[in-house]
């Protein structure tokens, strides 16, 4: 059976391919094979003044719509994605010789899937979440131990509470780039583009 990885670089095959297939296609090769955090992500944004910024972010969750992570909102990075709502992100799988590139207007996870995922992270991540005043000035760690102990002590009772300032935002794809290593850098690549979500996606393989 012929699959999206088989297709990508054929030159001869111009039918319509799903970046979505493809990703995720690579991704499921990528657990397999990259031995750490295959999942990690390069995520670049604006500040107020146009100032790029980059940092790295964990995939939690692709679906039809794009491709989800999750952060407190009162970040450096939370508050730029509300500010500016754009985003471009980075997937490098160094032992595969892949990477695929993203980018495409944000938006802000429901309450339900921020809910659900925060209920799957260690219950001391939980706690984190409430402790850290993230992006801020710490004077040491010592402050945050303490921080951790004191939140730690209110939830003993019971389940952690996701806190209101920690969500998700999910890229919503233009373009996704696929890249993958060539001899002398001869390497392949293809840019799939589309409009708006819903529309069709045209691809075009792109010199090295």
């Amino acid at each position: 059976m012929t699959t999206p990885a088989d297709r990508i670089f054929d030159d001869t095959d111009t039918g319509p391919l799903d970046p979505f297939a493809l990703f995720d296609e690579w991704f499921a090769e990528a657990r397999d094979k990259e031995p750490n955090d295959p999942h990690a992500m390069a995520l670049a944004t604006v500040d107020e003044t146009g100032m790029p910024d980059v940092r790295m972010v964990l995939l939690n969750l692709r679906d039809e719509r794009g491709f989800a992570f999750f952060t407190n909102f009162d970040s450096a990075k939370g508050g730029q994605l509300l500010a500016q709502p754009k985003a471009a992100l980075l997937m490098h799988w160094k032992s595969l010789r892949r990477q695929v590139r993203i980018r495409g207007p944000v938006a802000v996870v429901t309450p339900a899937e921020a809910d659900a995922y925060f209920a799957t992270r260690p219950r001391l991540s939980q706690v984190g979440a409430h402790a850290s005043d993230q992006s801020r000035p710490l004077a040491s760690k010592q402050e945050l131990k303490t921080r951790v102990e004191a939140f730690e002590a209110k939830f003993a009772a019971g389940d952690v509470p996701r806190p209101p300032h920690w969500s998700g935002f999910r890229v919503v794809p233009q373009n996704i780039e696929f890249w993958q290593d060539g001899a002398f850098r001869l390497h392949d690549r293809a840019l799939f583009t589309r409009g708006a979500p819903g529309q069709p996606w045209a691809r075009q393989r792109l010199y090295p």
